[in-house]
């Protein structure tokens, strides 16, 4: 973040970003790389002339999409919060849009304020589409959609989610998340894998819709979902397969107090 000059105050810039992410190399950005959060930082410079930081909710995989992506900056310029949206959608190419702006208080952390995120994961089971190619996963064959949805009761709730993420990053030391809510649901020939939850590992999204879509195939017993979950038993078994990015988008974050109610999330 930047710190005030003189007596222009700093002002807190909250918003909403989406993105399609096939082309980015993921949110976080990265020397010699395209990705979204280097090229926000690069829009934002040049309209305020300034270093700004730019902090994100969620570090989205490479190759994954946001239709609700929330970061901030702090900037001096003099320019009114609902002007934003137009004066940086100006800056940006035309697979990264933002939605919305508004003033956040100084200590906001869209990372750590957050309340829960959704993610949704698409499976096309259907003939392949050109026009869809960039958003699903192909599978190209029917799924079972009462054992996915058998596997997906057994991840809800507060576990160790160690064998449902892939190489971890040096800062985290703490492979235990909370899923809010998992729902599968069949749209016409494609299986949307919803989650809500409080955080999320690397990878973790793309290996729980990868088993699920194992159990779907019959390939796996949905038994085995709650077993990878137990530190006793999980390294005796094959871990799950991680799907392509291309077919997971994050929804939504959400920020708050939690309702009593956490199947009322999506």
């Amino acid at each position: 973040m930047i710190s005030g000059h003189g007596e222009t105050p700093v002002t807190r810039i909250v918003l909403t970003a989406a993105y399609d992410g096939t082309d980015f190399r993921g949110w976080a950005a990265n020397p010699g790389t395209r990705t979204v959060q280097s090229t926000l930082t690069e829009a934002v410079r040049l309209i305020t002339n300034e270093e700004n930081e730019i902090v994100g909710a969620s570090r989205t995989d490479s190759g994954a999409h946001a239709k609700g992506q929330v970061a901030v900056f702090d900037t001096n310029r003099p320019i009114a919060i609902e002007r934003w949206v137009d004066v940086l959608n100006r800056r940006l190419p035309i697979d990264l849009r933002i939605v919305s702006t508004r003033q956040g208080s100084e200590d906001f952390n869209p990372r750590f304020a957050a309340r829960d995120r959704w993610y949704r994961y698409r499976i096309h089971t259907g003939r392949v589409d050109p026009f869809r190619a960039r958003y699903v996963h192909h599978h190209g064959r029917p799924l079972d959609l009462e054992l996915m949805k058998l596997a997906a009761e057994r991840l809800v709730g507060t576990h160790d989610f160690r064998a449902y993420t892939e190489e971890l990053e040096p800062t985290v030391n703490n492979t235990v998340r909370t899923l809010f809510s998992i729902e599968v649901r069949q749209v016409r020939d494609e299986m949307w894998v919803d989650v809500v939850g409080t955080a999320f590992l690397r990878g973790m999204m793309r290996k729980t819709a990868g088993i699920l879509l194992e159990c779907g195939r019959g390939y796996r017993p949905v038994e085995e979902v709650s077993r990878l979950l137990d530190i006793e038993e999980r390294n005796s078994l094959r871990w799950p397969v991680v799907l392509p990015a291309r077919g997971l988008c994050l929804q939504r974050v959400r920020y708050g107090r939690y309702p009593r109610d956490h199947r009322t999330a999506l």
